[in-house]
């Protein structure tokens, strides 16, 4: 695939930085047949060939239940890539559009899918689930915090949920938004279009577009913001020696 060293090499580093995969591990990836979740589940695909951890892999996607959606080329790919694939469905749409007709459904929403796929990869065996967060989401996701909860927050690159005994890992906490839209075009990824009604008018795509505009007179900006992240080891990030020169490794 073409672009795949350069995503391998994201992947690996926060791999081993943060320590996520343990030998032996059955990790199943969180597909919502978007970019970021497809280009992850290639990177781990290509890094079990030759990881000196070995670890089994299954992709899981959580069907919300929007009428007309395919996910049969994401079964075409998985069989390309040699994973196992898993489809869940659910009505979390009927629920949170029909039944609660939610004004602000986006939490509410997040909470059903992971919960739903919590449960379905402890149910086939798995013990950490990995999802598709990468550097830009850690980036928003940390001002978002500070603007509309007034805290200093982010999500963690390994966190472990006692309710479910499911460990989250994050491997793209190091790959720019910019990379991934590269690989998933050039290789023809199958992604699959999102049917949600609320999708693009939500405070997440307000914040990526405040910081794209303040980044324009900025430059730089986000790197920054990152590292300040490492720097106060929030939420579990921390300072390694091979990312001392953040801003120069992005660029």
């Amino acid at each position: 695939m073409e672009g795949m060293k350069r995503i391998l090499s994201y992947t690996r580093r926060a791999v081993d930085d943060y320590e996520m995969i343990n030998d032996g591990d059955k990790i199943a990836v969180g597909v919502s047949a978007g970019k970021d979740s497809l280009t992850l589940l290639c990177a781990l695909a290509e890094l079990r060939r030759f990881y000196p951890k070995k670890f089994e892999l299954v992709a899981i996607t959580v069907d919300m239940g929007f009428e007309g959606t395919d996910f049969s080329n994401i079964k075409k790919l998985c069989d390309e890539l040699g994973v196992e694939y898993h489809i869940v469905p659910t009505q979390i749409s009927k629920i949170i559009f029909d039944v609660r007709k939610e004004k602000n459904p986006c939490s509410l929403c997040a909470k059903m899918r992971r919960g739903a796929l919590y449960s379905y990869a402890r149910e086939i065996g798995c013990k950490s689930v990995a999802l598709g967060h990468h550097f830009d989401d850690v980036v928003e996701t940390f001002m978002l915090n500070l603007f509309y909860e007034g805290r200093l927050g982010c999500f963690q690159p390994v966190t472990y949920l006692s309710n479910t005994q499911i460990t989250l890992i994050r491997p793209m906490i190091y790959m720019p938004e910019k990379d991934i839209r590269y690989f998933a075009s050039k290789n023809e990824l199958p992604i699959v279009k999102s049917s949600c009604p609320a999708d693009g008018n939500t405070e997440r795509e307000q914040m990526k577009q405040l910081l794209h505009s303040l980044e324009l007179q900025n430059k730089g900006l986000r790197y920054r913001i990152f590292g300040a992240i490492q720097r106060g080891e929030i939420d579990g990030f921390k300072v390694m020696g091979r990312m001392q020169g953040i801003k120069e490794y992005y660029e």
